[in-house]
């Protein structure tokens, strides 16, 4: 058929509308993949990280952001290591139900909590220590051995766990337990002597005392621990997060963004403290 043919031409015209109709469909489609990979990328690098109310750590500002120095610091590393932090504040309870579920990612919170047994992984990175202290009036005996609280009335913050010594406590039977909505409401409690004891944390306490009128309150120190990353084990990244955020650490440390680290020990445990909740 000569190529000048009118049928020849058709052909060759319906042949090229098609090879310009596939390559249309396949550049659609590399767009469409790489604005999906994109996405994804974008969700995996997004990650939840829950903080409680734990000031001047962790806690939520009349803002509604996270704030506190381990939040500030947990913005730094985060950002090194190539992830962008979603914060959710959270009751205790509910951040340890997260963690186990998997709803959240990571949270910047203390070692070694029982009931998060088996369910995270801790990073080796420690960037604070925190330090559980009883808190007392001057004329009452200080907290030499844990033996002291028996029989005693013990104030304690709602929604605390204390890395579940406060399960322990309730179920002593000489020990009586009650709670205060916050910590002032606790130095309160304590000073109108509605406990013998507060249990509480030294750094929340510190920033809420006023001088002079919480001048007769005394401090024992009762355990220390470290405070770290936590990552969830109900997401399969939970390794690859942790090595991240230690890597990215020591980076920043290197440079003086962040605190030296830290050698992680056992810290002070007063005599007589529960064996399995040290």
């Amino acid at each position: 058929m000569p190529r000048n043919c009118p049928v020849h031409s058709s052909r060759l015209t319906e042949v090229m509308h098609l090879i310009v109709v596939r390559l249309w469909i396949l550049l659609a489609g590399l767009l469409f993949t790489s604005a999906a990979l994109a996405a994804s990328e974008s969700v995996n690098k997004t990650l939840r990280i829950a903080y409680v109310e734990f000031p001047p750590i962790t806690y939520q500002a009349e803002n509604g952001q996270a704030e506190g120095s381990f939040i500030e610091i947990t913005r730094k590393v985060a950002r090194e290591a190539g992830f962008e932090a979603e914060f959710l504040y959270l009751p205790v309870s509910r951040a340890y139900l997260y963690l186990t579920n998997g709803k959240i990612d990571a949270w910047p919170g203390v070692t070694n909590i029982p009931a998060l047994d088996g369910e995270v992984l801790e990073s080796w990175a420690s960037p604070l220590p925190v330090q559980l202290s009883a808190w007392y009036l001057e004329q009452t005996p200080p907290v030499d051995h844990f033996d002291r609280l028996l029989g005693k009335t013990v104030i304690v913050i709602g929604g605390y766990t204390y890395g579940g010594l406060l399960s322990w406590l309730e179920s002593e039977g000489s020990i009586r337990v009650t709670e205060a909505p916050n910590h002032r409401s606790a130095l309160d409690m304590l000073k109108r002597g509605r406990g013998d004891y507060l249990l509480d944390y030294r750094q929340p306490v510190i920033d809420t005392l006023e001088m002079p009128a919480d001048s007769m309150i005394r401090e024992s120190e009762v355990r220390s621990r470290n405070l770290a990353w936590l990552f969830s084990l109900a997401n399969p990244r939970a390794a690859l997060l942790r090595d991240a955020f230690d890597d990215a650490y020591i980076r920043l440390a290197e440079k003086g963004d962040v605190p030296p680290l830290r050698k992680l020990n056992e810290g002070f445990v007063v005599p007589g403290f529960p064996e399995q909740y040290r």
